[in-house]
């Protein structure tokens, strides 16, 4: 028997996809910090979007873009975001968005599902001003305080003042109606090379990593850089590049087999060739999807600052900046993404977990949530070079739709 149901317009998603990208546009990527001009164009060119989707558009007064659906019957969540990182990708965020946007078209559409699928576009996931700042206020987990006290991390601008110049301050946060939906499904690009590498076209992701960030500081003596003795020095820098040496050496012993950690900065105080640096500063992070793994290298992180600091030329402190737990995805919706491919991409998939944070993880406190992947071509992402190919995004998008009519189907 024919199948007469809507299908995927391979040509219209990758069109979508390319009017957000010339929005911002930068190199063959985008620049689109959160609130940023080009954000928000981003923001009003899917709230216009939506109504033909069959959707209420909005944007609430943290930023998310929210579609609802008047139709009744099941509704599935489904969405990701449409900032960027700095001078970066054109993927990242955006292939979500828009395959939520194709899904709501086709099925809010059909009178033959029973149920919709309603869109979002959630604020801040990139973090210029915090940690997944829109979705968190949607679960209810982001307070007026938070906001009063998140700073834009390039400029210091305020979150307050960055809503009041784009229009937003006073407007009221959307949260989630429990019990509203069956669910949320994103879809990301992988930012690696597993699916690339093995001739895949979808990641089912089963877990997602959690990240936690820390400041730790050095205190030494500022002094003149040829006239104080070597062995007076009371030197900052030295002792963190000492430190971070020593987290290589030491948390391989007590690591999880995909735990990675990073040193994203580093700051010397004040900075100049002629003076013994007085204090330095290093953002350090660590990420796996065992908080028992975190737990024990935090232990390892403060037990190095102090034996740092018992040595006595420098003392040295561990903050801890941002907690973001890690999420279980729901196995249902792994199956349905798995059926899915079987019928669209020739079962050319792998459950994989994903070394990187998404606002699925935090959704997924208060419902079922599931993640799909395609591929990016030479695994990068974060870099205006990031990509995928035209095939694979359109396969992609075909997953996904069928994903959502069997998670609807129940």
């Amino acid at each position: 028997m024919p199948d007469h149901r809507p299908h995927v317009d391979g040509s219209r998603v990758l069109a979508d996809l390319n009017a957000l990208r010339d929005i911002g546009a930068y190199k063959t990527g985008v620049h689109k910090p959160t609130f940023s001009e080009p954000h928000m164009r981003s923001l009003q060119w899917l709230a216009q979007q939506l109504p033909a989707a069959g959707l209420i558009a909005g944007i609430d007064g943290i930023g998310n873009v929210l579609g609802s659906s008047p139709k009744s019957g099941p509704k599935l969540l489904a969405g990701s975001h449409l900032e960027s990182q700095n001078y970066a990708g054109w993927l990242d965020g955006p292939l979500g968005v828009v395959y939520a946007l194709e899904a709501a078209r086709i099925i809010n559409a059909d009178p033959g599902i029973n149920g919709s699928v309603e869109v979002a576009a959630w604020c801040d996931e990139e973090g210029h001003f915090g940690s997944f700042l829109g979705s968190r206020s949607y679960v209810g987990a982001l307070t007026e305080a938070d906001i009063d006290a998140a700073r834009d991390r390039s400029s210091g601008r305020t979150m307050r003042d960055a809503l009041r110049e784009v229009g937003l301050a006073g407007r009221p946060r959307a949260t989630a109606e429990r019990g509203r939906h069956i669910g949320y499904l994103e879809a990301h690009i992988e930012q690696g090379q597993t699916l690339e590498s093995g001739g895949l076209a979808i990641g089912i992701v089963t877990s997602i990593v959690g990240i936690w960030q820390y400041r730790i500081t050095f205190t030494g003596e500022q002094n003149h850089a040829g006239t104080t003795r070597m062995d007076v020095r009371r030197d900052a820098g030295l002792a963190l590049a000492r430190f971070c040496v020593g987290i290589d050496d030491r948390f391989p012993a007590s690591c999880g087999p995909r735990t990675v950690w990073t040193t994203g900065r580093i700051v010397l105080d004040p900075g100049a060739p002629s003076i013994i640096p007085g204090a330095a500063e290093m953002l350090f992070q660590m990420r796996d999807d065992d908080p028992g793994v975190i737990d024990r290298l935090e232990t390892l992180l403060r037990d190095m600052a102090a034996e740092a600091s018992a040595q006595g030329r420098c003392t040295v402190t561990v903050e801890r900046l941002r907690t973001g737990s890690p999420a279980l995805m729901n196995a249902a919706f792994q199956q349905a993404i798995e059926a899915a491919s079987a019928a669209c991409a020739g079962g050319r998939s792998i459950r994989m977990p994903s070394g990187a944070g998404h606002d699925a993880q935090v959704l997924a406190t208060i419902m079922p949530a599931g993640m799909l992947f395609v591929p990016s071509i030479g695994g990068v992402s974060h870099h205006w070079t990031e990509n995928t190919a035209d095939a694979d995004i359109v396969t992609g998008a075909e997953v996904f739709v069928d994903a959502c009519r069997r998670l609807l189907a129940g």
